[in-house]
């Protein structure tokens, strides 16, 4: 069983560039399938894509700890546990998240793992898709003190 696990991460690992390539226009597509479960509401509570109150709200998910979202009390242990163990949702981390929960939180923890999220998309694509265009609903960086719109490293 180890090695199964072991040879399907780093199949997973190796398909990572192509997660790095998502379509958002396709992604808000694919979303509908989530929209049973999730819903994206920004901070000011303005509906960017409603749907469902079963699994959190997914606004601003890429840079959350994983297990952290306000308002949502349902995640597994092991959602949890991957969260203060240091998962950091991450385009790729989500994208194939999405396509197998239970066996990427098993990898993540180093053993067995149980998820509440038992929908998984087949397609790397679709997984890709639906990560960018979560991505793209992100909100904007806080700017630190002294910064202006427009600093940066360019």
């Amino acid at each position: 069983m180890k090695i199964i696990l072991s040879t399907a991460a780093t199949v997973l690992a190796l398909s990572g560039v192509a997660f790095a390539e998502g379509d958002i226009e396709k992604g808000e597509k694919v979303f509908k399938k989530c929209k049973a479960c999730h819903a994206v509401v920004n901070a000011e509570g303005e509906a960017l894509m409603k749907g469902g109150k079963t699994g959190p709200n997914l606004y601003g998910i890429i840079g959350r700890t994983a297990g952290t979202a306000e308002d949502f009390g349902k995640y597994s242990d092991s959602l949890v546990a991957a969260g203060e163990g240091g998962l950091v949702w991450t385009e790729e981390l989500l994208a194939t998240f999405t396509m197998d929960p239970k066996a990427f939180l098993a990898e993540q923890l180093g053993g067995s793992a149980k998820s509440n999220m038992t929908f998984k998309l087949r397609k790397d694509e679709e997984a890709a898709n639906v990560a960018a265009f979560l991505a793209s609903l992100a909100p904007a960086p806080e700017m630190t003190e002294g910064e202006e719109e427009g600093d940066g490293d360019s």
